[in-house]
Formats: C-alpha cells, structure tokens, sequence
C-alpha cells in the first residue's frame, strides 16, 4: 500500500472508525493499529513527522496517537478556546455554493467547521472536493457576536456554524 493510501487509511482510523472506543480525548492505541490494522510503528513515525497538515499527534510516551481535528466521533481532543483573527478562509468546492449561501456554512458530519488563516491552505481544501471556492469569513464579528472559536495545535481554527450573514467575499 503506497504512503498517501496509508495515509488516508489511518486519518479514517483516527476520525471516523465507529468500531473503535477511543477514550474521551481520541487517542487510539498505537499497539492496535500495529497489530489489527497493518501498520508499523516506523510507519506510524513517518506519517505523524511527515503530514504536511500536522494532523496526527502521538501521547508522549508514544503509547497513544490521535488525529488533532476533523473527527465524526464524538470526542474532546482538548482544543482550546481563542480569540481568531479579523478574517478567516473556509475552502469548499464550486458545487456546494448554492446550500451554503442558503443554510451557511455546516459541520455536516464533522464536529466543527474547519476555517483556514490563508487564501492557499482554503484553497486546497476546496480543491479536494471538486472546482475550489475560498469564501472569506468576517471572523471578527462572530467572535463579537459571541460565537465560539477553538484552534487546533495545528492551526486550523473550529466553530460550530458560519451563518451566511458572515461571509464576506468568494473567490
């Protein structure tokens, strides 16, 4: 199996695997991806060092490893609350434009919106679902306005909504 299908393999593993019971804070054992689920602990390594997302994380003692954001299981992977800069980016793709100008942004069967700092990291989420649209987000005001915004130890930014009043601009 090449790295990017490994890698793929083990970002499902880490947040969506239903079958699996992760503990309140999704971390997975390292042990049972080595033994039911075909990985090495070398590969393990290799994936968490190399992901140009930062997506993965191992406990300190290397006993445990989770994904850092993106989970349709529900559990708390300890983000913290933060105040977000002026405008944050939300990459999407050409197709889905109309229900989001109608319903806003969604987490869909995510826990959160996913909100980039720049135009380019948007831009390459947008383009994993089709023709890409960067829709500029007027998070300033949403923070003003009392909502809730968490960051990941990789930066991506996490809300629950984007309602249409905020979004500012598309690209």
């Amino acid at each position: 199996m090449s790295s990017y299908h490994k890698e793929r393999k083990l970002s499902y593993l880490l947040r969506h695997d239903p079958n699996y019971a992760f503990d309140e804070h999704g971390w997975r054992l390292v042990s049972d991806l080595v033994a039911n689920h075909g990985f090495t602990m070398e590969e393990l390594r290799e994936i968490v060092a190399t992901n140009n997302k930062q997506r993965f994380e191992f406990s300190e003692d290397m006993i445990r490893i989770r994904a850092r954001q993106g989970h349709s299981v529900s559990v708390d992977v300890e983000l913290e609350e933060a105040v977000p800069p002026a405008i944050l980016y939300h990459g999407t793709a050409l197709h889905f434009m109309d229900s989001i100008m109608q319903q806003g942004i969604t987490k869909g069967n995510r826990l959160y919106v996913h909100l980039s700092t720049t135009v380019e990291q948007a831009a390459n989420v947008g383009h994993r679902h089709g023709e890409p649209v960067v829709l500029a987000i007027n998070a300033k005001q949403m923070s003003d306005d009392g909502v809730k915004f968490l960051l990941s130890r990789n930066g991506v930014w996490l809300t629950e909504f984007v309602d249409v009043k905020y979004i500012v601009s598309h690209q």
